[in-house]
């Protein structure tokens, strides 16, 4: 099952992951016939159109959403920015943003730039109270919620179908960590995903916003025939996105069941076998492929860095950078140990071979980092 261009013992596919084969078959039989401009009115042009406009509804299908409330961007994280500021300027309300602790950067970075944060604090489990949400929501001045669907962290799966807010408050739901391997979740009026995190090619965003939402373009315009796009699309990607998204839908209860255990091995025998560790996240309602934890007394990069060396490649997702010395502001709005902090991603091809191993190098490897230091 795993794809050609996955490696045995990658274990981060949250960031990123293989081209799935599914998208590697339309991407290529693609590049010659959706070259041209979707807008012209001759043959290429009307192809393109066709091609483009097929991936629309193959999305909007795998979603369970209408194909014009879809729209491609160039990222992931431009369907964020895209989707929460066109919310932002579409409100009667005013600028401010209730948001909680965790969201991802490209909401954070999206909201300080076009409008004011208040923030909601997350439990130890990275859970928020969809009450305090509400309540912040009653606030003045208040245009929009954002609340991601997981986090790409910890896994938590958050309760956004059940957020009750006033009737003029949309809400906005960051899904790129969870798009395609989990369902959409209800009550959102925008919502974000990123091909590359379900195996898709780089360079494509998808954009869901709902018919009735009051949503303005918050960017300068574009002469396209959707205002929400920008620029000209990568027709041949966006259609090798809608097929892979297909490919995972159709896929995902037999995956995920797999991945659900697997992650269930490593909980278990990094919280037994390794000392002075933390697991984070919630056990059960949290994405099928990712944990996370944290090792006391150990440089998080160090650790990426001589797992690597023995064949494993995993992420760090707090400890100090060298960029910015500063935690991970998930795990630091959750209360949790921030150093030595190790995230894996289960490819959808790893198996209890590839997990075991991983388990099998660790405690060593966390002991001998830690010698270094003289503990």
């Amino acid at each position: 099952m795993t794809g050609p261009a996955a490696r045995e013992g990658d274990l981060d596919s949250a960031s990123s992951s293989p081209l799935h084969p599914a998208a590697r078959e339309v991407l290529l039989a693609a590049l010659d016939r959706g070259y041209a401009d979707p807008r012209r009115l001759h043959r290429p042009g009307r192809e393109a159109r066709l091609l483009l406009d097929n991936a629309r509804e193959a999305t909007a299908d795998a979603l369970g959403v209408r194909p014009d409330e879809v729209t491609f961007t160039p990222s992931g994280t431009h369907a964020v920015h895209l989707g929460l500021l066109g919310l932002v300027r579409g409100s009667r309300r005013g600028d401010v943003v209730v948001h909680s602790a965790i969201e991802h950067s490209a909401v954070r970075h999206a909201v300080a730039w076009g409008a004011r944060a208040a923030e909601v604090g997350v439990g130890a489990d990275g859970r928020v109270r969809v009450g305090d949400l509400a309540q912040a929501a009653t606030g003045p001045d208040v245009a929009v919620v954002a609340l991601q669907s997981a986090n790409h962290e910890v896994g938590t799966v958050q309760d956004v179908g059940d957020v009750d807010l006033p009737g003029d408050v949309p809400l906005f739901t960051d899904a790129c960590a969870s798009m395609g391997r989990l369902p959409l979740p209800d009550g959102w009026a925008a919502a974000a995903g990123s091909a590359h995190k379900w195996g898709g090619p780089a360079g494509v965003g998808v954009l869901l916003v709902r018919k009735r939402a009051r949503w303005r373009n918050p960017f300068p315009g574009d002469d396209r025939v959707d205002e929400r796009s920008t620029g000209f699309e990568n027709v041949p990607a966006v259609l090798a996105a809608a097929a892979a998204l297909q490919a995972v839908v159709a896929e995902r209860e037999e995956v995920n069941a797999r991945q659900h255990a697997l992650v269930d091995v490593v909980r278990h025998r990094v919280a037994m076998e390794v000392p002075d560790v933390e697991v984070v996240g919630d056990p059960d309602r949290r994405l099928p492929h990712l944990v996370t934890f944290s090792c006391l007394y150990v440089d998080g990069e160090a650790l990426v860095t001589e797992l690597d060396r023995r064949g494993f490649g995993i992420a760090s997702g707090s400890a100090c950078t060298a960029s910015t010395l500063t935690p991970s502001h998930v795990l630091e709005a959750m209360g949790v140990l921030t150093h030595g902090n190790v995230r894996l991603s289960l490819q959808r091809g790893t198996t209890r071979a590839d997990v075991d191993a991983f388990c099998d190098v660790l405690p060593g490897l966390v002991a001998e980092i830690r010698a270094r230091v003289g503990l």
